[in-house]
């Protein structure tokens, strides 16, 4: 079995057009239905506010894993200086079910995300206006938040007319990790004063949060695209008004206090009123929505797309000669 960690990872780098394009390619394999994924679990003790997550999937087509994730989210590390997410993830030979490798996936798994993410933009920007330039606000600056600026600034700095930056506990420009991001780009970004102040300026806003409570109540900007990445950061008035909703999976999403939850419980939002990212890549869902008309996408997070990425990263790492053989 080939164990790869972090300096493992980091060594291969993340190279975000590829990561991109592997969770395209994963996204094709599910709309084929060569896939299996079943309702991840969580798994709670003492405070509720923490879980650990098991999320098993099997992706075919090119890429042939089956594997699971197992990872804790603990919001309350970040009060004690530890990262509030940890895990591995397992991959098994899809036809014998012998386990190959291992990986540790802090980042991976943060990497997962923001790919995701990267796909939803890809596609968007191909149903905008060549031309149009875009505002893009981070709220919330931790591990997901700088894979997120890392991810845009690579593969669509062109596209950024400047970048707003907001985290209550503070932001730092100069992490070592944002080393790859563009100094052109670097200078048109600003640390925002507010959430309020980077939520009115800008018109493609990502939430990377581990915030507790729901904040923003105000509804977006016409023609504008909001990531919900941390799921809950909007009260049901603020999204009450928008129609073009993308979703991962609704039966993941629609659960666990999520925004798409709320809307549902509150506003009645049902599976029929929202489009899935296999609706977006491979029907071309966002064509049909006006370019004024604001689009909201909620990922709760595919495990599929974990052993999409998982997989990407044994196949670098053997053709580098890295990680760790355990016999």
């Amino acid at each position: 079995m080939l164990y790869l960690g972090d300096q493992h990872i980091r060594t291969i780098g993340l190279h975000w057009g590829e990561l991109v394009d592997s969770i395209e390619t994963a996204v094709r394999i599910m709309d084929s239905g060569d896939y299996a994924q079943p309702i991840k679990p969580y798994l709670r003790y003492r405070n509720p506010a923490n879980r650990i997550i098991a999320m098993p999937a099997y992706i075919g087509g090119s890429i042939q894993a089956a594997g699971i994730k197992w990872i804790a989210s603990f919001p309350g590390n970040i009060d004690a200086g530890l990262p509030r997410a940890h895990s591995v993830t397992l991959l098994n030979n899809a036809d014998t079910g012998i386990p190959y490798a291992m990986l540790g996936t802090p980042l991976p798994s943060a990497a997962r995300t923001a790919a995701v993410s990267g796909l939803l933009i890809r596609h968007y920007l191909k149903e905008q206006d060549a031309e149009r330039r875009f505002k893009l606000g981070i709220i919330g600056f931790g591990p997901v938040g700088r894979l997120h600026y890392d991810m845009c600034s690579q593969l669509f700095g062109e596209r950024l007319e400047e970048v707003h930056v907001y985290d209550i506990r503070g932001c730092e420009l100069d992490s070592p990790e944002l080393a790859g991001v563009d100094g052109a780009l670097r200078r048109r970004t600003k640390l925002a004063s507010s959430w309020q102040q980077l939520y009115s300026e800008c018109d493609l806003i990502i939430t990377c949060t581990v915030s507790n409570k729901r904040y923003i109540d105000s509804p977006p900007a016409a023609g504008g695209l909001l990531l919900d990445v941390s799921l809950r950061d909007y009260t049901a008035s603020a999204l009450s008004s928008i129609t073009a909703i993308i979703v991962d999976d609704w039966e993941e999403v629609c659960r666990e206090n999520t925004d798409i939850e709320l809307l549902h419980l509150e506003r009645g939002l049902s599976k029929a009123q929202t489009s899935s990212l296999t609706d977006v890549v491979c029907r071309g869902a966002l064509a049909k929505f006006a370019a004024s008309e604001p689009v909201l996408f909620c990922p709760m997070g595919m495990a599929v797309f974990d052993m999409a990425i998982a997989n990407y990263f044994v196949g670098r790492a053997k053709a580098l000669g890295i990680g760790i053989q355990l016999n």
